[in-house]
């Protein structure tokens, strides 16, 4: 992507975390950083933010009878049971960049993080089935998933966070993804903190290609 293109387009990210932490987040810290690095890089950023530590509506018999029902056959007690849902997909389908910032709870992602991925894997809106399996249909779309962790290194047998979200994101569509770990951080956080802003300031080039990029 040339300087001239960079500076006609406007590159939308959607960053989302998920730490129950604030001030002391290191993945929220790091997903500052990446977007910092984004903006210097691309110029022209709008940012959309997305903090799921408090919670999201579960699925639910309600959420899953209307999920289900024909969108022209929805009734408005129907629309307004995905009308959060809804939101959170509209979200997605805006972005060119998706940022996500997670810590790693118990072995896999924070509770309010899987509600996220529940509201958001949408049968014929964000995914459809063929006779050839699951397509995901969020193309044209990066994903960076910065994780964050205390003790379990990042792609270990029992890290069962960083390849779910590689597969929810795969499963909707979403191929690129990157990974950038901060992990074990109570072992040495200076190190993981270094190997981290490493991959940040490394980060892979957006796909110059990507159709969704809006002048």
């Amino acid at each position: 992507m040339t300087t001239t293109s960079n500076e006609s387009r406007v590159l939308r990210v959607l960053e989302i975390n998920a730490s129950g932490r604030h001030a002391e987040s290191v993945s929220r810290r790091l997903t500052g950083e990446l977007i910092e690095t984004l903006e210097q890089r691309y110029g022209r950023v709008q940012k959309t933010s997305l903090d799921v530590s408090d919670g999201l509506p579960l699925v639910n018999e309600a959420w899953i009878g209307a999920n289900f029902t024909a969108a022209e056959d929805r009734s408005a007690a129907h629309k307004d049971v995905l009308a959060e849902s809804d939101r959170l997909v509209q979200q997605l389908l805006d972005a060119d960049v998706v940022v996500i910032g997670a810590p790693i709870y118990n072995f896999g992602v924070p509770a309010g993080l899987k509600a996220w991925v529940d509201m958001i894997a949408r049968a014929r809106v964000t995914f459809k089935y063929t006779e050839n399996g699951p397509v995901g249909l969020l193309n044209n779309k990066k994903a960076f998933v910065v994780i964050a962790s205390g003790g379990v290194a990042v792609n270990s047998p029992v890290d069962f966070a960083t390849p779910y979200l590689r597969q929810v994101l795969s499963f909707i569509g979403i191929d690129d993804v990157e990974v950038i770990a901060a992990d074990q951080l109570n072992i040495d956080a200076d190190a993981a903190l270094e190997r981290a802003r490493l991959q940040i300031a490394r980060t892979a080039t957006v796909l110059p290609s990507m159709a969704s990029l809006a002048a």
